[in-house]
């Protein structure tokens, strides 16, 4: 079986310190991808290179304290790639592939970061632009290999996948239009992305137990007013190996929770 966990960290000092390590040690993932690393290439090589004996692969944002991406993994990668040929968001550090080749397989794992608009109108233009960008990335990769996309997504697909889903139509994460962008990206009609949305697959009516994120405002972690923004997103061939699930609260390492799929794989 292959063990792996996705996890938005951040800030990876600011987990390190919670316990984010030795819960990695015992739960042992083949791979974790982790999103808001919120650190730079010295900051990582002077003490974050390796986390639990898995060694980390990243993408950094140019600025400092911004966003980041990485990969924890066990086996070693044929290919690493860092970003994904976007002027414009390549510099805030969301996009790390690892190509895992044989000559009868190609397969990779993807730590994303999508962009959130919740900040402002600019930021949601942005987050607007990196979803039209990133669709066609999508499609042009799933049509050479196989892979899975983890990462945060901050888009909640169905009215399932938050708390309060009536009173935040208008808010970014749930906006008409970011919800219509997965619906086409997980159609398998043949007229969408033909992605699979591996948690909703193995637990397609939960609610209240599939949020990954909790607002720091008021009591929203203490009475799980949460939101589902952590994703795998694999090729159908990749999804249908998945086999177990897991979303981990017995310990806050972040604002968000480690979501953990066990495919029936091995690399």
């Amino acid at each position: 079986m292959f063990k792996l966990t996705s996890l938005n960290l951040n800030g990876i000092r600011s987990a390190t310190s919670k316990g984010v390590e030795s819960w990695i040690a015992t739960t042992r993932p083949d791979c974790i991808c982790v999103q808001e690393v919120k650190a730079q290439a010295a900051d990582i090589a002077s003490r974050f290179e390796v986390l639990a004996g898995l060694k980390g692969h990243f993408h950094f944002a140019q600025k400092k304290g911004y966003s980041g991406v990485g990969i924890y993994t066990r086996h070693e990668p044929s290919e690493v790639v860092v970003g994904y040929n976007s002027p414009e968001f390549d510099a805030e550090g969301r996009y790390v592939e690892l190509r895992f080749d044989t000559p009868s397989r190609k397969m990779s794992i993807v730590s994303a970061y999508f962009p959130s608009g919740s900040s402002g109108e600019e930021r949601q233009q942005a987050k607007f632009r990196f979803l039209a960008e990133f669709y066609p990335h999508l499609l042009q990769l799933k049509a050479q290999r196989e892979f899975i996309l983890c990462g945060d997504v901050n888009i909640a697909h169905q009215n399932i996948d938050l708390k309060n889903w009536r009173s935040n139509q208008k808010n970014s994460g749930f906006l008409p239009e970011e919800r219509a962008w997965m619906t086409k990206l997980l159609d398998t009609s043949g007229e969408g992305g033909g992605l699979v949305d591996v948690y909703r697959q193995l637990q397609p009516a939960t609610t209240d137990t599939a949020y990954t994120w909790w607002s720091n405002r008021g009591q929203a972690y203490a009475n799980n007013v949460g939101w589902r923004l952590d994703y795998h997103l694999a090729t159908p061939a990749m999804a249908a190996l998945a086999r177990t699930e897991s979303i981990y609260k017995g310990e806050k390492f972040s604002d968000h929770a480690p979501i953990t799929v066990e495919y029936e794989f091995a690399l």
